[in-house]
């Protein structure tokens, strides 16, 4: 990647291919220089856990089919006359006898540096129809909504609005999310039949094969110049729909989602935990991407992500970060915790903690001296520390409630309200840092006591939700009329 050494054709499709990234290339490149010319760039990201055998395979048939088109086009001068003479012409000429097919190329090996520099282009050039070179699989034609463009128009035109989430249903109009409503999209609405072919152009074979096989899958869709759309495209009774989720090109920073500066201490631990919750679409990705890429500029340390799927792409600052995706690289979140205590991690992000062994194990990577950062599904700090501990058997409950005081460093617990004027939407948060008192609260199973440090500890950097509610109230941000839907105390935003 340096330009000392070319690099190989393989590699090349493969980024273009959009099957990895440039970092994962360069990584995947070192790693074949320290083990030597004995193992083949295919082999180290195969072992790596980029790229599946399929695709491996598939980036292989691609590479044979570029070196097929070199070598046709170094010999043009011995192609057979055009095709495209006059018709008059050609029934004058005398008929030729039928030309053997050409012997088929050798399959070659994987990540071999190709002879000659290939154009990005070759990779999509189909090769001369001749019988023994095989044209390359067509991906289905992309469905044109309206004057959008097909399905990345719509998502790109969805970006520049500021939506989202954008919805894609057979026969019905597509929608957009904007300021956390659901908007028509203003175009035509494509058919059933129409609305499956835009999102199966957008799903590789295993994605399809996924799709068929359960009904629905998860991943992650890219628009080059805008960014990743988080993805799930399910069967329901009509057809065929779909969601995706806007992940902008690079992570946020605290300022940029209206978050407070004092969030930035919770990067400065050095080990124990610390949860983002909330509700689905409020912001907990983002949040936590931003505590990543704060982390990432801070300090110099090995950063572990397990996503289902990967959303915002991390490049390599002061850390080293490395992001594993469920299914791709790993089997679940539990058995990529596992490995990752033997991976010499000093940061360990989890994009969800969703079961037992998940919640176990990130516990006890916080009390083995990591730093864990996760995401949980709830509403407010102390249904936090419930839900933990209740996700145990009674029997271990009271141990987990020792581990839990040990180990919890923080609960972030926000909501996205929309803003008074019509501008998108505001972050409002309730944080718990778990002083020595806090903690003690929850070894003795005294959590609902809690509710009062979090009113009367601003000086700690806590607050209730409903203090930043109101909090935006006073400040005109958020109307009186929407503060009163999400909180929780209705006198107190009265007050």
């Amino acid at each position: 990647m340096s330009g000392k050494q070319p690099v190989p054709l393989l590699g090349r499709l493969a980024v273009h291919l959009k099957m990895i990234s440039m970092d994962q290339l360069a990584e995947a490149l070192r790693v074949q220089g320290q083990a030597g010319e004995e193992r083949n760039l295919g082999a180290v990201l195969r072992e790596l856990g980029y790229l599946s055998p399929a695709q491996i395979e598939k980036l292989i048939a691609a590479q044979q089919r570029v070196l097929a088109g070199q070598r046709e086009k170094e010999a043009g001068g011995a192609a057979p006359p055009r095709v495209d003479a006059a018709p008059a012409a050609r029934a004058s000429q005398p008929a030729r006898p039928p030309q053997k097919p050409a012997p088929e190329p050798a399959r070659a090996r994987a990540g071999a540096p190709a002879g000659a520099p290939a154009e990005q282009a070759a990779a999509e050039r189909p090769a001369p129809a001749k019988p023994a070179v095989q044209k390359p699989a067509a991906r289905p034609a992309r469905t044109s909504v309206g004057a959008s463009g097909g399905l990345d128009g719509v998502l790109r035109e969805a970006a520049a609005r500021g939506a989202s989430d954008v919805h894609v249903h057979g026969g019905s109009e597509l929608r957009l999310r904007l300021a956390g409503k659901l908007v028509p999209w203003d175009g035509d609405a494509p058919d059933a039949s129409a609305a499956e072919a835009m999102l199966r152009d957008a799903l590789d074979a295993e994605a399809r094969a996924e799709l068929d096989a359960r009904g629905q899958v998860d991943f992650c869709h890219t628009v080059e110049g805008v960014g990743r759309f988080r993805a799930n495209v399910y069967r329901q009774q009509r057809g065929l729909d779909g969601v995706f989720r806007v992940i902008p090109a690079r992570p946020p920073t605290l300022a940029e989602l209206g978050l407070p500066r004092t969030m930035a201490r919770l990067t400065t631990f050095h080990q124990g935990m610390v949860l983002v919750t909330g509700p689905t679409g409020c912001g907990k990705t983002s949040t936590l991407a931003a505590l990543v890429d704060l982390i990432n500029e801070e300090r110099r340390e090995h950063v572990l992500t397990i996503e289902d799927p990967i959303e915002y792409l991390h490049s390599s600052k002061r850390c080293r970060i490395n992001q594993r995706s469920v299914k791709r690289h790993t089997e679940s979140f539990a058995r990529a915790l596992r490995a990752a205590l033997r991976q010499d991690p000093d940061v360990i992000v989890i994009g969800e903690l969703r079961d037992l062994e998940t919640i176990s194990l990130a516990l006890t990577a916080a009390e083995t001296g990591h730093l864990v950062l996760g995401t949980l599904h709830t509403d407010n700090s102390l249904r936090t520390l419930n839900r933990v501990v209740g996700a145990f058997p009674a029997d271990q409950q009271e141990q987990v409630r020792t581990m839990l005081a040990e180990s919890l460093r923080a609960v972030v617990s926000q909501r996205l309200l929309p803003r008074a004027d019509g501008q998108g939407r505001v972050a409002a948060i309730e944080t718990l840092i778990v002083t020595r008192a806090v903690a003690n609260l929850i070894r003795e199973n005294k959590v609902f006591q809690i509710q009062s440090i979090l009113q009367t500890g601003a000086a700690h950097g806590m607050g209730l939700l409903d203090q930043s509610i109101k909090a935006h109230v006073q400040a005109g941000t958020v109307s009186r009329e929407d503060a009163l839907r999400f909180c929780s105390d209705p006198k107190m935003i009265a007050a």
